[in-house]
């Protein structure tokens, strides 16, 4: 089922939430689902409204924080309507990201395209995928379920600032931040 809902009308729902200067507090939300509806976050984080991106920052950004995950799926939610929205691969990207401290104490600090900054920790870990052809997608937990797509010059940055660690049975590289080291690949599968 698609629905008629505009995206006027959930940035209008979106703006009433955010007026206290929080993030909506969609976890709590659970109205009933109204369908489908037309719109898209593409792998590079731009989104889409039928099938025509969608140029507002401001308008992006305050859907993004109606944005809530159940499972595999992603939708905009206000207190009295849910629609499914499409999500490529992540909903947001990790644009860049600022280091503080050194060593173990190290935080990494990223802000992402709508402007989310989350410091890499036991609750935003980093995490690293690999597609069939070996290459690495890098993440970090930004929200409630809701990842970035660490961008190609902040990884490069990061494997920058990486260095080794065992853990476990295995010597990893990666990084630290909050005191917790998130592995990137074994060293035995490094390159010189």
């Amino acid at each position: 089922m698609i629905v008629t809902m505009t995206p006027e009308s959930l940035l209008a729902a979106a703006t009433n939430a955010q007026k206290t200067g929080k993030l909506p507090p969609v976890e709590d939300w659970n109205p009933p689902f109204c369908g489908d509806i037309d719109m898209e976050i593409r792998r590079d984080g731009t989104w889409f409204y039928n099938g025509t991106p969608i140029g507002r920052a401001r308008m992006v950004r305050l859907f993004s924080t109606i944005l809530k995950r159940e499972g595999d799926d992603f939708f905009l939610v206000t207190p009295v309507e849910k629609v499914r929205i499409r999500v490529e691969d992540a909903p947001f990207i990790a644009q860049d990201f600022v280091v503080t401290g050194t060593g173990q104490a190290q935080m990494i600090t990223f802000t992402t395209n709508v402007g989310d900054e989350v410091t890499a920790g036991p609750d935003s870990p980093i995490r690293l995928t690999r597609n069939s052809a070996g290459e690495p997608s890098p993440y970090v937990m930004v929200r409630r379920g809701l990842e970035a797509l660490i961008d190609r010059k902040s990884f490069y940055r990061l494997v920058d600032i990486g260095e080794a660690h065992r853990s476990g049975e295995k010597d990893w590289f990666g990084v630290w931040s909050e005191g917790i080291f998130f592995p990137f690949i074994p060293v035995s599968e490094l390159t010189a």
